[in-house]
């Protein structure tokens, strides 16, 4: 059975067993590293260091707070009113101060989630826009399925929770610090009794706190583990079921034209399933642990007062002494248990860090080699030619050569390269933009040449028409008459009123016009080389029409070289070259490595061509 993605993540993401603690520095550090150079470090850093002070602020007044219990408390002991009133106002002073430092925290917070989302995501989204990297990760296996939910949903949950966790984590330690010196110098006073003898522990409350908190934060780690594997699996199965959604909502007109809509509701409702199955795990999990911390929290109402209770009655404290020994120990206590209280937190946050964090290091490291097999060479080519030398694809455990050993293509020049394998076009199109180095032989290409690729399938962005006509260039490289001229050179005068008009271009208007746009491109950019896949025979009598007149005529200079699973009907090709199948093969173990790096990215080809689509029609300088 085939593993779905991040079982094996799953199978790893647990404290203490299969999960090391250097993984864990790992990906925290880099997590940090990536705040760390993002433009914003200044504002960071200057709100982290408000919110120090703030509670640094806030834990000085809760101890102030805490030592007012006892005048307080010994005013209603003794019905002293006039203690009682006055004591009341220095409440409202406290309670108003703590009230605005409550205020500038949770400001602070929310400002610091907001900002280390922006940079994490700006991170991720720089990461994965690198070149090349959008089709190298559809390539890259299980890590490259759902990038869009690591870039959003997973980089806004890991901000969340790290600002919140790591502000709990900082604040809960000060008021350790505070409180523990309270609770052991008011632990003198309580006296214990055993067979008729007295004693006094020293910081007897404290250690009473620390073995009660010790004991659920063991308890809880040990109830509440899986909740960390179950965290990883939960994301990844409400990302097959959010993808499962967009396609099909994306192949609305294919679905209903086949009739496919039982099919599609079947596959629905599978993803779900498994969506619900490991809820309902994740919710027993919960409930588990829940036992713990709901248990460990009603307990802890009642435990400072039993364990102080020795002193109070014994007379040894006050009624005010024994209410600030019961603040203090719940200070103390809460900070000690506040793993306890976070516990399905941090497994959340140590899930999501995983998720987000082995996706960034996969990206940075796409381009290093992943099997010991041969490479295609790339090179620059100084007389401003494409050469092929030896070229070799190897994809799905198979190899293809051209038949001609040195294929040298100058400028003007008419390629096509017919695939006889009838299933390696697509890797050898990839090749020659540098996607797809698994092969041998050398591509040496034109040095600082522009170049244009033209998949099978168009990709007209969102936006405006005037960005999308002239992408990836800005749209002010090109004057108004010159993007309208284009338009109606390509048949498309109409679209004309509508270039700065924002829409989702790509399901507002036709296949045709698709097509129409990207020649219309043609002529704006200009490139001095053109690759298409598939042949010109692909398109209808119109398109066709234009698109030769356009090489005959605008780029006539320029070279075009056509990778297609089929010959050309027409003669308007000057060359032919073959792909065919190479007999000496792959090396197996290479060839092995291939196929299972290549077999995620053929199942969820038709859906990168609809929603990220390798690069189409954009321009790069070839290097």
């Amino acid at each position: 059975m085939t593993e779905r993605p991040d079982d094996a993540a799953e199978s790893e993401i647990e404290f203490g067993t299969r999960e090391s603690f250097a993984a864990l520095v790992q990906q925290f550090s880099a997590f940090i590293a990536a705040l760390w150079n993002s433009s914003g470090r200044r504002n960071f850093i200057l709100l982290t260091v408000s919110i120090i002070g703030v509670i640094i602020a806030t834990s000085g007044m809760q101890v102030v707070l805490n030592a007012w219990n006892k005048p307080f408390y010994n005013a209603i002991e003794t019905k002293n009113v006039s203690s009682f009133l006055y004591y009341l106002m220095i409440f409202g002073g406290i309670a108003s101060i703590l009230l605005a430092l409550n205020v500038a925290q949770t400001w602070l917070a929310q400002m610091i989630t907001q900002q280390t989302r922006k940079w994490l995501t700006r991170d991720l989204i720089e990461q994965w826009l690198a070149p090349r990297r959008l089709v190298m990760l559809g390539d890259a296996g299980e890590i490259g399925i759902n990038p869009d939910q690591r870039v959003h949903e997973d980089a806004k949950h890991l901000a969340e929770l790290s600002t919140g966790l790591g502000i709990g984590l900082f604040q809960s330690t000060l008021l350790l610090f505070s409180f523990v010196g309270v609770l052991w110098v008011l632990s003198s006073g309580v006296v214990l009794t055993l067979g008729g003898y007295s004693f006094v522990i020293p910081g007897y409350m404290v250690w009473c706190a620390l073995v009660f908190a010790m004991t659920g934060s063991w308890v809880s780690w040990r109830v509440g583990r899986p909740l960390i594997g179950l965290g990883v699996e939960r994301y990844a199965r409400e990302a097959d079921l959010r993808f499962a959604l967009v396609q099909v909502s994306e192949n609305a007109s294919g679905i209903v034209l086949n009739a496919g809509e039982t099919d599609e509701k079947k596959r629905l409702n599978e993803e779900l399933d498994r969506v619900l199955d490991v809820m309902r795990r994740f919710v027993n999990a919960v409930a588990r642990l829940t036992w713990v911390t709901a248990g460990y929290g009603w307990i802890g109402i009642v435990a400072p007062i039993v364990i102080a209770a020795p002193g109070y009655f014994g007379g040894k404290l006050s009624f005010g002494e024994l209410m600030m020994v019961v603040g203090a120990f719940n200070q103390v206590q809460n900070c000690l248990r506040w793993f306890v209280d976070n516990f399905s937190a941090i497994a959340d946050w140590r899930a999501t860090l995983a998720r987000v964090m082995s996706f960034r290091e996969a990206l940075t490291t796409l381009e290093q080699p992943r099997d010991s097999g041969e490479r295609i060479e790339y090179d620059l080519e100084p007389l401003g030619h494409l050469e092929l030398d030896n070229v070799a694809v190897t994809w799905m455990g198979e190899r293809a050569r051209l038949d001609a050993p040195l294929v040298e293509v100058s400028p003007g020049d008419r390629v096509l390269i017919v695939d006889r394998t009838d299933s390696a076009h697509g890797a050898l199109f990839s090749a020659l933009a540098g996607l797809w180095p698994w092969g041998a032989g050398k591509i040496s290409l034109p040095p600082r040449a522009k170049v244009m690729f033209m998949p099978e399938r168009p990709y007209v962005p969102d936006g405006s028409l005037r960005a999308a006509l002239t992408y990836p260039l800005a749209s002010t490289a090109f004057s108004e008459d010159e993007l309208t001229a284009s338009l109606k050179r390509v048949g498309l005068p109409r679209l004309g009123a509508s270039l700065d008009r924002r829409a989702r271009w790509a399901k507002e208007i036709s296949y045709d016009d698709e097509v129409r746009l990207t020649l219309a491109r043609l002529l704006l950019l200009k490139p001095q080389w053109i690759f298409t896949e598939q042949t010109i025979d692909g398109m209808d009598e119109d398109q066709r029409a234009i698109f030769t007149s356009i090489l005959r005529d605008e780029l006539a200079k320029a070279g075009l070289v056509t990778v297609s699973s089929r010959a050309s009907a027409t003669d308007f090709y000057t060359r032919t070259v073959n792909l065919v199948l190479d007999d000496s093969g792959a090396e197996p173990e290479a060839a092995a490595a291939r196929t299972e790096a290549a077999e995620p990215a053929d199942s969820k080809r038709a859906a990168a061509d609809d929603n990220q689509n390798t690069d189409a029609a954009g321009i790069a300088e070839a290097n």
